[in-house]
This record gives C-alpha cells, sequence and structure tokens, in this order.
C-alpha cells in the first residue's frame, strides 16, 4: 500500500509504475489543514479511479471520523472514482458502522473500507474494530506511540504487542493487515528487515511511503524459491507416510507434524503456480 498526497493526482501513474498492489491518495496526513479543501477538489476533479490503474487498487485516506473534515473526504473519494476510502484511528466497531453508513451516503456502500488502527484504544479493541465489517486493516506505530507516550525504536520491541494484537484481530476476522511504515525511507535494509518480521507475525503487506519501498515490500512477502521447494517436498512427505500408514514424518532430518504440513500447504496454495 503506497502513499502519497491527494492534493499529487500525478502520483497515481507512480503507484502504477511502483507496482503497488493500493495507491492511496492521503487527505490525512499528506495533506496539510489549508490545502484539505484543495485537495479533495482535485482528486474530484481529476477522477483518478477512472484511469488505467491496471491491476492496481486505488483508495483515499480520509481524515479521522469525527473531524470537520471526514464526510467532505469520503464524497470527494466517491467522486474521484475511487475503489474505496482507508479511515484512520478506528476504535469501536461503532465507528465502523458509522463509517459504513457515510460510504452508503455517498454511494460507496460496495467499496473498500481500510480500518487504521494507531491508537491505544484502537489496539486495546482491535478484535471489535476489524471484526465489524472492514475489508482490511493496517497498523500505525506512529501515532499509537505518540497516543501511549513511548519512543520509537529500531528494535520495535515498543510495539511487538500491539502488532501481534492487530494481526491476530485481523486472522479472526479474516482480512489482510497491513504493516506500519518505515519513515527513514532510504533505509532499504531496515525496511526489508522489518517486513521480514511482519511476515513472521502473520502480515500480509507493509505500508510504503516512497516507491523505492514496494519492490522491497513486494520481495519480503513473497516465498523464496527454497521455501517453496521446502513446502512442496513437507507435503509430499506426508502424502508418503500416510500412504504407508505412517503416523510420524520426517523430512530434510525433522520431524514434521500437522500445523507444519498444513502451513507448507497454505504457502503453496496462495504462491505456487
Amino acid at each position: 500500500m503506497l502513499f502519497g498526497p491527494a492534493s499529487r493526482t500525478d502520483f497515481v501513474a507512480k503507484f502504477v509504475a511502483a507496482g503497488a498492489d493500493i495507491g492511496v491518495l492521503d487527505l490525512e496526513d499528506a495533506t496539510p489543514e489549508s490545502g484539505k479543501a484543495e485537495a479533495r477538489s482535485a482528486i474530484a476533479d481529476a477522477r483518478p479511479g477512472s484511469t488505467d490503474l491496471e491491476s492496481m487498487r486505488l483508495l483515499v485516506r480520509t481524515n479521522a471520523l469525527g473531524t470537520r473534515h471526514f464526510a467532505d473526504d469520503v464524497r470527494a473519494a466517491s467522486d474521484a472514482g475511487a475503489h474505496g476510502i482507508v479511515v484512520p484511528k478506528l476504535e469501536t466497531h461503532r465507528e465502523v458502522q458509522d463509517v459504513r453508513r457515510e460510504m452508503e451516503k455517498s454511494g460507496l456502500e460496495d467499496a473498500v473500507m481500510c480500518a487504521g488502527i494507531e491508537s491505544v484504544a484502537g489496539v486495546y479493541q482491535a478484535f471489535g474494530v476489524i471484526g465489524a465489517g472492514v475489508d482490511l486493516a493496517y497498523f500505525g506505530a506512529e501515532d499509537f506511540i505518540t497516543d501511549i507516550g513511548g519512543m520509537r525504536t529500531e528494535s520495535n520491541t515498543e510495539v511487538l504487542y500491539a502488532r501481534s494484537q492487530v494481526s491476530m484481530a485481523a486472522r479472526l476476522a479474516g482480512v489482510p493487515a497491513l504493516d506500519q511504515v518505515v519513515v527513514d525511507y532510504e533505509n532499504a535494509e531496515r525496511f526489508t528487515r522489518e517486513a521480514l518480521v511482519a511476515r513472521s507475525l502473520g502480515f500480509q503487506g507493509k505500508l510504503c511511503v516512497h516507491p523505492s519501498q514496494v519492490a522491497l515490500a513486494n520481495d519480503a512477502f513473497t516465498p523464496s524459491d527454497d521455501e517453496l521447494a521446502w513446502a512442496r517436498g513437507v507435503v509430499a512427505a506426508a502424502a508418503e507416510a500416510e500412504q504407508d500408514g505412517r503416523g510420524v514424518v520426517s523430512f530434510e532430518g525433522t520431524m514434521v507434524d500437522a500445523p507444519i504440513v498444513n502451513r507448507a500447504r497454505q504457502l503453496i496454495s496462495r504462491f505456487d503456480s
């Protein structure tokens, strides 16, 4: 998910060129207070969602529910022909219902809704928020740490619990979860390290603030040839053991039980063509 300022509708072409699965025109953090009305007009007039986006989905990030901008932001997203909206700082299931009602008013009743979980209350109630009918969710570390009064570190220890909570809530709701941004966009090593940890936690993608991060995210969240070969080997070994009537499966010198076999099958079903 690659973000850019809503006032720069020319960024949509950059989203597509970068290979993003989702491009987001941001009316919240990337648009100053004095420029929000002008940015809404820009995306409504340009109708970027009506252009050739190839396989990319285009969303608009609104300002938070309860702000004076929210309803106008949703209408602008509809006028822009966007595929849906990203709503930051959601904290209760009732807020999700309120967002859905506003989307219906603007003709976005069937559109995508992405929930931003980026406050202490949002993380605490993530299961209720994400389970209330959103299509995907993301964890926002920077706002979360500001809210809790903590400090950001490269280790990410301070957000491990919160990231895990959001990932688990999304898993229970059956929707994808996207991991936090890396604001140091020139640090490819850090981005890759964070993305691999995010994948290990169950996230299915990452928020990007620069086009160069998209390829890094795609690499991190796509299994390597070795991983796929391992998965095929595990499944084959399990099938052979079952055929021979053996309950114990061994593969490459390690014992393989049912959860590992199921994980291998999931990997193959998602990625092995």
